[in-house]
């Protein structure tokens, strides 16, 4: 068989190229290694004599991965497999088909063109249909919308939009449609934003995602009684949030009795491929256009989306761009008809029927999960009342039962609730406190992020809904044939779902009793900041009340900060930090998800006390500034005065340096001067003459440590821990400060509580952080809770006196 060459040489390269773009290897040149691309090099000059494809395509490698950091794991890139790699050779083959002779060109780009329209209208049931195929999946809604606009007003092609003063087109959508689809639509035709009408969604019966039949009827005769033109209704099979379809039969009735035209699109639209597809999706089939998104559905990188209609008039098709006289516009097709070539209508099927069983599979597994909410049911208090219990229990059955049939959608929305799950079947969220609704917005939004990060393979994304909230919503359809996801994906997820429900519930639950607790310390503000998914946020506000508010704000920011770092550090299972990274507030601590063992109580206890004791450390080293200023000045004052009396003792004799020396060698001279040494503690200028006498530096007495009830912890067992929740310690009865220091004991062992110091010893003030004791050289010894002395010889002069101390 004879292989043309160029095109033997494209498929080559192609391989190349992708091994190097997806595994990040080296290109086949030897040389390749000389070449590398450095990030300041990139934006340099164009090299005279050019440089080889291993070389470019390096080049592009390093832009792809130029932001990535060696200790963070990549992100997660579309599976590219053999079929991907076919739709990216047929991008390579347009452009080398397009340089061919204009006869052999049209005749390619013709079997090209009528062989993919004919395998996509097969493949969805939609007979007698053409194809528009276009790179944004808004362009082919809007060439139909000319088509119609052509269609509906004959003097539009000669006239203009003047024609369109006669009666106004009108534009329907409903209320879950795409946002902006309808602004974009009129911004493209030229038409004000009167002519987009939003259909409202069910109130009552159905499902909240399916459009309003009833009004909408009543909107179009309203808009005909006014002079207005109904033009074009756009429905959904598969709504962008929750999946859901509409009743595509009914609104088909509707179109047909006004005159308008019914354009579809949806993600639900690729269960017509399969012979077991739902009713509601079937009658899609009879629409005059819907927008079909094979590039996600089958994995397919760079891939057309299509729109299939149904028009007589190939004119009026022209006019409105959906065909072109361009041979090369119809290049576009290629690329789709290489790979729906290579998977087959059974690998096509097989692709679309997997991603729908992955929905099934996960949807029967939600149903067994309490606290989890599936979104597509209706509940029976949407229902009013009706006289008779019996009559509403049948209805509300009815409801159920239909609206359960009719939403057979591929897409699975939930979401965590703390109602049960017999209970949770839709409605509004009547919370059992205010701004639950955002509270449980929030811990599902942390949900999502858990779930997308613990098994990425899922696909699993945010989406807001109106009357749910913020839900998970897990699309097969969009998502599996690119990240390969595969049954077992689904049980890991359902797997990492039952581990989190735990931890949401305590959560949701300690808030309460964690707002509770602030409220009892003066010294903390609680934060209400709805949005944060854990316990909550507090603030530790400073005591003093003469500072004004400039340095208020300056001390709250120094103490949160420092704060934080601290209970960073502690040997605990919770999570502190500043917050959202663009919340409303600052300057505080917001606390992350909550276990069933937490001991909320102890948590705030700490978290005042550490406050408490940085407040006071900032406030003795504020202070120490003055002290060490008056005892300089002190000291100085005594040196002068020393020097003196040195003076007057020594003669003047003595101060001339030669006969200085001779007396003092015949006749020494025993002074009387005293030493002096600074307590920084207290803050005075005391006499040496004690500690050379005693050996021992005079001071206080240590207070004894307040004894606390707290027992030591287990090895390796965490902080904040309730009594009889995995043997965790009880709770301290003393004040928050002696908490404070029993989790400082805990952390560092300290040595038993001393006995009173006997009159013949003395020790120096209790050491404070960040305050040196002068001198302070030997260590303690302690044995059977009695205060020993540990002393050195006497040193010669020149070296530190030997001191003598007792501590903790």
């Amino acid at each position: 068989m004879m292989v043309d060459p160029t095109l033997a040489e494209m498929g080559k390269n192609l391989n190349e190229a992708m091994k190097i773009l997806e595994d990040g290897g080296k290109a086949s040149d030897p040389d390749a290694d000389r070449r590398q691309f450095s990030r300041s090099s990139i934006p340099g000059p164009l090299q005279g004599d050019g440089q080889d494809v291993a070389s470019i395509l390096q080049l592009v490698q390093n832009l792809m991965h130029e932001d990535e950091e060696e200790d963070k794991p990549s992100h997660r890139m579309q599976n590219v497999g053999e079929q991907g790699h076919m739709a990216l050779l047929g991008h390579s083959l347009a452009a080398y088909i397009s340089v061919l002779d204009r006869e052999r060109l049209r005749k390619l780009i013709t079997r090209i063109a009528s062989d993919t329209t004919l395998w996509l209208c097969r493949l969805f049931r939609y007979e007698s249909g053409s194809a528009y195929y276009h790179e944004d999946d808004r362009e082919g809604l809007l060439k139909v919308c000319r088509l119609v606009i052509n269609t509906r007003y004959e003097d539009y092609s000669t006239e203009g939009y003047t024609v369109l003063n006669s009666r106004q087109p009108v534009i329907y959508q409903s209320a879950t449609c795409r946002p902006g689809l309808g602004q974009h639509l009129c911004s493209q035709l030229a038409l004000p934003l009167s002519s987009l009408c939003t259909v409202p969604c069910n109130t009552m019966f159905g499902s909240q995602h399916q459009m309003d039949i009833a009004l909408l009827d009543k909107l179009i005769r309203e808009d005909v009684e006014t002079g207005k033109l109904p033009l074009l209704l756009i429905a959904n099979a598969g709504t962008p949030g929750a999946g859901h379809t509409d009743k595509l039969g009914r609104l088909k009735e509707l179109c047909e009795q006004y005159g308008m035209w019914l354009h579809i699109e949806g993600v639900n639209l690729a269960t017509l491929a399969l012979w077991d597809v739902s009713s509601p999706v079937t009658a899609a089939t009879r629409s005059d256009s819907m927008t079909l998104t094979l590039g996600p559905w089958l994995g397919l990188p760079a891939v057309p989306a299509v729109t299939l209609y149904r028009h007589e008039d190939p004119a009026l098709s022209l006019a409105a761009g959906l065909t072109s006289s361009q041979p090369v516009e119809k290049l576009r097709a290629l690329p789709l008809w290489l790979s729906l070539q290579y998977l087959g209508h059974d690998g096509i099927v097989e692709k679309i029927r997997h991603a729908v069983e992955l929905s099934q599979q996960l949807l029967e597994k939600l149903k067994t999960l309490a606290s989890i909410k599936t979104s597509g049911v209706v509940s029976l208090s949407r229902i009013p009342p009706i006289s008779g219990g019996s009559l509403r229990d049948l209805l509300g059955s009815l409801i159920l039962s239909i609206v359960e049939d009719e939403l057979n959608s591929p897409v699975v929305v939930f979401r965590f609730s703390q109602e049960t799950s017999a209970e949770s079947s839709g409605g509004s969220v009547e919370g059992y406190f205010a701004g639950e609704r955002e509270v449980l917005d929030s811990l599902n939004r942390w949900l999502c992020e858990q779930l997308a990060q613990l098994v990425p393979a899922s696909g699993v994304d945010i989406v807001e809904l109106e009357d749910e909230g913020t839900c998970v919503r897990f699309t097969p359809l969009m998502t599996a044939a690119a990240l390969g996801t595969q049954r077992c994906d689904v049980d890991l997820l359902v797997e990492r779902l039952t581990e989190l429900i735990p931890v949401l519930n305590c959560t949701l639950r300690l808030r309460l009793d964690f707002r509770e607790e602030v409220y009892r310390h003066s010294a903390l503000s609680y934060i209400e900041d709805l949005s944060w998914p854990g316990l909550g946020a507090v603030r530790y506000e400073p005591r003093v009340e003469e500072l004004t508010d400039s340095k208020r704000k300056l001390e709250v920011e120094k103490i949160n900060s420092e704060l934080l770092v601290k209970l960073g550090d502690l040997d605990a299972d919770l999570i502190f930090s500043t917050g959202l990274e663009f919340g409303p507030e600052k300057d505080c601590i917001f606390i992350g998800m909550a276990t069933e063992d937490l001991d909320v109580a102890e948590l705030v206890d700490t978290i005042a006390a550490l406050g408490r004791d940085i407040e006071e450390n900032g406030r003795l080293l504020e202070n120490m500034t003055e002290v060490v200023r008056k005892g300089i000045q002190e000291a100085e004052l005594q040196l002068q005065k020393d020097n003196q009396d040195k003076l007057m003792e020594e003669g003047v004799l003595r101060q001339i340096p030669l006969v200085g020396s001779v007396l003092n060698w015949f006749s020494p001279f025993q002074s009387t001067v005293k030493g002096r040494t600074f307590n920084l503690a207290a803050g005075s200028l005391d006499s040496t003459e004690p500690t050379y006498s005693m050996k021992a530096q005079t001071g206080g007495l240590a207070s004894p440590e307040t004894p606390t009830s707290s027992a030591k912890r287990l090895p390796g067992q965490r902080l904040f821990r309730r009594e009889g929740a995995g043997g965790s310690d009880s709770h301290s009865e003393t004040s928050s400060v002696g908490q404070a220091e029993d989790f400082s004991r805990e952390r560092f062992p300290q040595p038993t509580t001393p006995s009173p110091v006997p009159d013949e010893a003395v020790s120096v003030v209790p050491e404070s952080p960040e305050i040196p004791q002068v001198p302070a050289e030997p260590e303690p010894t302690q044995e059977k809770g009695e205060v020993g002395t540990q002393e050195k010889e006497r040193q010669p002069d020149g070296q530190d006196a030997p001191v003598e101390e007792t501590g903790r």
